[in-house]
């Protein structure tokens, strides 16, 4: 039974694990020509692609397909009494060493996520003077990146609906580790084809994670676990991407940051094991002798139920977003905040390293400023957890959006010229503050508030939103439109006070709430007159 923990039947291992196999080799036949350019700092541009790189990427490529084959669902069909089972966590029920095991691994694909899209700022000076390109040809990068993060959050969230938690999140990492090779290509041209790739698989982790982990905690543990994971995964990615490119960039140059693709997705994969299958994700395709076996490990039961679901079983939920009338106001609000939160995090905090730049700094000085404020954001965002789990879950995001607009106005007074500002690790400080605890709550905050058939599309369409504010950004960049730092602040923080806006005028409270809740048909509403 622990095998099928793992993949739907005893044949599909072999498939996955071969697959992966295939993946890192084609990975590893990219790094001769990486090494071999030490004499000249691990500048590769105009050099020719051999033929051990050309069949490292077939390799990829019929790995990934082979990965994709072996966590390829088997669904059953559901006898009677299975239709009337449901999932029952008890509020008060401890958390196991299974659930700790499981928040641990799922943060580990959560630094994984962020660390690749953060390092987007460190790599553009390097990569701008190697390939001898402007400003607005560079911007391109980010974009290409950007597009895949979006579409991945869009098309991994739909595909946990429909596949599984725990596939979409492995099949991701098995494509990340393929990408590791964008540090190997020869021309710019490539690096916008495999950053796009890139930006694909990682994209996928994010919303899944979020929607799994809200499934196997208990109702009273869920709210602060769900924050400590995602905190731990978004500082944890910021303190990852500037560490490295801080310890690593001056002797590796800037392409070691994307080979760090490869143990970081193959971590993932190490961990992997302690990650289940959503429960409710088991029950749902007709697997109940698996979602029992799994929910021992978690402390929760099966119990019969005579009430009649079939009404909600019949509700459409093809919609991306979910614009049922249950949901079109959260739905509205969520998605402005995360274009916000986006505007500022692949915005604002991957234009700063180079406005550090323009002012005198050199690379590893302006990674050295953001990592200081990454640290001394550590135990603010442990206050967000606090206040997420047992103060209000509505209440803590509007606290974090207003951290953020707090940030934005430092960038404001600093570009100004007001002294109490002119350090930029306040500002620096702030944001990284508002916009991780914005993150950390608002996808955990949106796994709350949707039913278990949406969930995983629900998260993906903020997920999705959230990457999709960069796009406009990185498009700005691209057509060489972006204004001022002082202006672009005053720009974002009018979307970020809407969307603070809209957060309290629409936002649902959702600590200690049964997400079963959520499961029951909308109220008929009362006959008019």
């Amino acid at each position: 039974m622990r095998e099928l923990f793992m993949f739907a039947d005893r044949r599909s291992a072999p498939a996955f694990w071969l697959g992966s196999l295939f993946v890192v080799v084609g990975v590893l036949l990219h790094l001769p020509m990486f090494i071999m350019a030490r004499a000249m700092h691990y500048r590769l541009a105009g050099m020719p692609m051999g033929a051990g790189m050309l069949w490292g990427m077939a390799l990829i490529v019929g790995g990934a397909a082979a990965a994709a084959y072996g966590l390829q669902p088997k669904k059953a069909s559901v006898d009677a009494a299975a239709m009337h089972e449901r999932i029952v966590a008890p509020e008060d029920a401890p958390l196991t060493l299974w659930h700790w095991a499981a928040g641990a691994a799922l943060a580990v694909a959560l630094v994984v996520d962020i660390m690749k899209v953060s390092s987007l700022g460190f790599v553009i000076p390097g990569m701008r003077v190697e390939y001898g390109i402007s400003e607005a040809q560079v911007a391109l990068l980010p974009l290409s990146a950007l597009t895949g993060a979006t579409l991945g959050s869009f098309i991994w969230g739909a595909l946990a609906d429909l596949y599984g938690r725990r596939a979409t999140i492995l099949l991701a990492a098995v494509m990340f580790i393929g990408t590791s090779i964008c540090g190997a290509m020869p021309s710019f041209e490539w690096n916008l084809f495999m950053c796009f790739l890139m930006g694909a698989s990682a994209g996928g982790m994010l919303p899944v994670a979020y929607a799994l982990l809200a499934e196997i905690m208990p109702t009273r543990h869920r709210g602060w676990s769900l924050i400590v994971v995602g905190s731990a995964g978004a500082l944890g990615g910021y303190l990852a991407a500037s560490g490295f490119s801080a310890l690593l960039q001056p002797e590796f140059g800037w392409r070691i940051m994307w080979f760090l693709n490869l143990p970081s997705g193959l971590a993932l994969i190490a961990v992997s094991p302690l990650i289940p299958e959503s429960a409710r994700f088991l029950m749902h395709i007709g697997r109940p002798a698996e979602a029992r076996a799994t929910l021992a490990r978690f402390g929760s039961i099966v119990v019969s139920e005579t009430r009649d679901w079939d009404e909600e079983a019949q509700l459409d939920h093809s919609h991306l977003p979910p614009v049922d009338r249950r949901f079109a106001g959260t739905t509205i609000a969520l998605t402005v905040a995360a274009l916000s939160w986006g505007f500022v995090n692949f915005g604002l905090l991957l234009w700063l390293p180079g406005e550090l730049i323009a002012e005198g700094r050199n690379m590893g000085v302006a990674a050295a400023i953001i990592a200081r404020s990454s640290f001394i954001a550590v135990p603010i965002v442990a206050v967000a957890a606090l206040l997420y789990a047992r103060w209000s879950t509505k209440g803590a995001l509007l606290v974090m959006t207003g951290v953020t607009a707090l940030g934005l106005l430092a960038v404001v007074m600093r570009q100004s010229g007001v002294p109490a500002a002119a350090n930029p690790i306040i500002a620096l400080t702030l944001l990284i503050v508002g916009s991780t605890g914005v993150i950390s709550i608002l996808l955990p905050y949106t796994a709350e508030n949707y039913p278990l058939r949406i969930r995983g599309r629900a998260t993906g369409w903020v997920a999705g939103c959230s990457k999709s504010g960069g796009l406009v950004c990185q498009g700005m960049s691209a057509l060489a439109l972006v204004p001022g730092i002082g202006t672009a602040a005053v720009a974002i923080a009018i979307s970020v006070l809407l969307g603070l806006g809209l957060i309290g005028l629409y936002g649902r409270e959702t600590r200690g709430r049964d997400l079963r809740e959520l499961e029951r048909p909308a109220p008929a509403a009362a006959p008019k007159g």
